[in-house]
């Protein structure tokens, strides 16, 4: 836990703030993933502070619900296509994606359990990134992914969704 919110400190994805009279916060939860070894026994877990979205409501927090899945056919489109062509292929899998992401909303969420700051226990954060969970996070940073690999010279596919391709010479 103390490692997730050193990486959210280390990327300014908040700040402690007082909450404003018309803002409700968003809770928030730990969310753990255990690490098993072939041998059955326990390697070790990460945790993840994760927004309670659930408690969003629609107009009121957020006004688009957004959600970017590969399909099992565009997957094998992609890769069989590269394949024929020769072509090189890359994949992100980044464990922070979302918390790299500058939102546009003010939103404010609980302080964490078990981890509230003393003497400012009645503050909340003031995210000025995205946090897991919340219903426009995945959203934001699509916009921000499709922003930038334009800038970079990425097509956009205009068959499937999510697929950047670029030529070089």
């Amino acid at each position: 836990m103390e490692e997730e919110l050193r990486e959210i400190e280390r990327n300014h994805t908040w700040e402690l703030a007082t909450l404003p009279h018309n803002k409700r916060p968003i809770g928030v939860k730990w969310v753990y993933k255990v690490k098993v070894k072939s041998t059955g026994e326990i390697a070790n877990y990460e945790a993840r502070l994760v927004a309670k979205g659930f408690l969003q409501n629609a107009g009121l927090d957020y006004n688009v619900v957004f959600a970017l899945v590969a399909r099992i056919e565009t997957i094998r489109l992609v890769v069989a296509s590269t394949t024929f062509r020769g072509w090189s292929l890359h994949q992100l899998d980044v464990k922070s994606a979302l918390l790299n992401c500058p939102l546009e909303e003010e939103v404010h969420v609980d302080q964490p359990p078990t981890f509230k700051v003393t003497r400012h226990e009645d503050k909340v954060y003031k995210l000025k990134r995205a946090l897991y969970g919340l219903r426009k996070a995945l959203q934001t940073w699509n916009k921000r992914t499709n922003h930038i690999l334009l800038q970079l010279g990425f097509r956009n596919c205009t068959e499937k969704y999510g697929i950047y391709v670029r030529a070089t010479i």
